[in-house]
Formats: C-alpha cells, structure tokens, sequence
C-alpha cells in the first residue's frame, strides 16, 4: 500500500463533524484519485500536508510553534516525504521533528482538514496544502525543543492562545471535545 492508497483509504473513512469539513474530505478524495503524485510536495499546485495539533497529559495546553517564514503561530506539520508509509506516520514525524518531542501517542483518526494557499512552498508562488490534521498527546512534562524550521515552540494555555484564526481555535475545541 502506498502513503495516497493509505490516505484515500483514511479520508473515505473518516466520518466529518461538519458539513464544511465533509466538503474538504470529498475535494482531498478527488484530488488524490485525479492526482498519483498528491501526497507529494511535488504535485502543484495542490499536494496533501499532514500535521497534528499537540495537547499536553493534562489537555490544558497546545504546543504550537512560531513559523520561521510565516511568522505566525501553528499547529505542527508539512509535507509528506517519501519514507512516510502512512498519513499517520507523516504527522507523527512532523509533530516530533517540530517539536522535539519523541514519544507522542497520536490519535489515528483525523482531527480536522484546512485547505490554505501558501507562498513560500519550494520555490513556488501558487501552491494549495491540504492539510490532514491529527490529535496527538504528549507525555507527561514534555519539554519542546525548537527545530530549525521554527523561531518559537511553546505551550499555550488553551484559552489563551496566540491567535484568532477560526480555524485553529475550532481544531482545538474538536481537541477537547476528544478527551
């Protein structure tokens, strides 16, 4: 099985909590039947991206790192790479490469879908991440690192987080309501 077989298999799957949300897992299934390459950073303008949005033991806190080139706070995650087996394996990867924590059990159920237009993707001014989010806890007292593709990783309270973006605070409340 190939990481897009696992994924299509993934996403048919995977039942939405919302309407929006089923519209994105319909428009990833189509773009991964129309597209064998989908997964792959080098399918444009429009590739898949994985990541997971990282609770602490307690769930009272989200690590999140600080982009270095978006300068902007989000959850962990990129790009799917060729040793990746399984959209599961590509954002616990992800998540422990950004956040230097090693041992995260991570929920293998999608968590919530966010397509999003990026201009600073390898060398391309119109590239389209559709972006396979996951739940991932972390062990008691992790201690994040930052990784070079970070300028901050920090734990922010829940309710206190550095951002508005409705997106971000709805993958959050979806978080807690997993617990």
């Amino acid at each position: 099985m190939t990481l897009r077989d696992d994924a299509l298999a993934v996403l048919r799957g995977w039942t939405a909590p919302d309407e929006r949300q089923d519209a994105l897992r319909r428009e990833y299934v189509d773009h991964l039947d129309a597209h064998p390459d989908g997964a792959a950073r080098s399918c444009h303008p429009d590739h898949l991206t994985t990541g997971a949005l990282i609770l602490s033991a307690d769930a009272s806190r989200v690590l999140l790192t600080l982009h270095a080139k978006a300068k902007r706070w989000f959850h962990l995650g990129g790009h799917c790479e060729p040793q990746d087996a399984t959209l599961l394996d590509a954002a616990r990867r992800e998540a422990v490469e950004e956040s230097g924590v090693e041992d995260l059990v991570v929920d293998p159920v999608p968590l919530h879908l966010d397509e999003h237009l990026v201009g600073f993707c390898t060398g391309h001014e119109r590239v389209r991440h559709l972006d396979v989010r996951f739940l991932a806890r972390a062990p008691e007292g992790a201690e994040p690192a930052v990784s070079e593709e970070s300028d901050d990783v920090r734990w922010w309270p829940v309710r206190e987080l550095p951002t508005d973006d409705p997106d971000m605070l709805r993958m959050v409340e979806l978080a807690l309501a997993r617990r």
